[in-house]
């Protein structure tokens, strides 16, 4: 078993970058159905992160079902059928047309997910929002802590429909919206951008 593994560039997504990695060897074949992962010191090494970075990314890799893991004997590539239907890789979140795309599909969502949520919706639920609605306000655009926040918007939203489906899926766009803007080293930024997405949230809560 031959990898072509290289060390990731520096920044706050290296377990994306490193996920996204293993992702692309599994892909390719050179990682195939019952190939055990090399160890996290190893992966480690060979990527020039800590093992923590290394823990993220098994972590999110097991959790799209690419991976499974067992205590004492390390992470084992799954079999295909086990993987998540959707998921986005790094390599398509730095895409000039993927921010545009996933902002898109966003809005779409959010059309049908706040009419549910504002049946729904407690007062915690409107105070969750309010406040992530105030921190975005005061953020720069594109900053961490205006990303931060504008998840967090969303995270409620998603709370208070009720739905767990319907949250999960939007957190997850909402998710790779994040990482997009992270991807293109925040050059979505805007103040554009930033008038419009206050202002789609403003009307969720009016």
């Amino acid at each position: 078993m031959t990898l072509k593994l290289d060390k990731v560039n520096r920044g706050p997504h290296l377990s994306t970058l490193v996920a996204s990695s293993i992702s692309r060897e599994i892909a390719q074949g050179r990682l195939k159905p019952g190939d055990q992962l090399p160890t996290e010191q190893a992966l480690a090494t060979t990527f020039g992160v800590s093992r923590n970075v290394v823990r993220e990314a098994i972590a999110r890799l097991r959790s799209e079902g690419r991976i499974w893991s067992q205590q004492g004997r390390g992470a084992f590539v799954a079999d295909a059928t086990n993987a998540t239907v959707l998921t986005i890789d790094y390599e398509t979140l730095q895409r000039a047309d993927s921010f545009r795309n996933l902002f898109e599909l966003r809005g779409m969502l959010e059309v049908q997910i706040a009419a549910l949520a504002a049946t729904r919706r407690s007062d915690a639920d409107i105070e969750a929002m309010e406040r992530a609605l105030d921190g975005m306000r005061t953020a720069p655009y594109g900053s961490v802590a205006w990303l931060k926040n504008d998840l967090g918007f969303h995270r409620a939203v998603a709370e208070a429909t009720r739905n767990p489906y319907m949250g999960q899926f939007l957190i997850f766009v909402s998710e790779r919206v994040r990482e997009s803007i992270l991807a293109a080293g925040n050059q979505q930024k805007s103040d554009d951008m930033a008038r419009t997405t206050l202002g789609e949230h403003e009307r969720i809560l009016a």
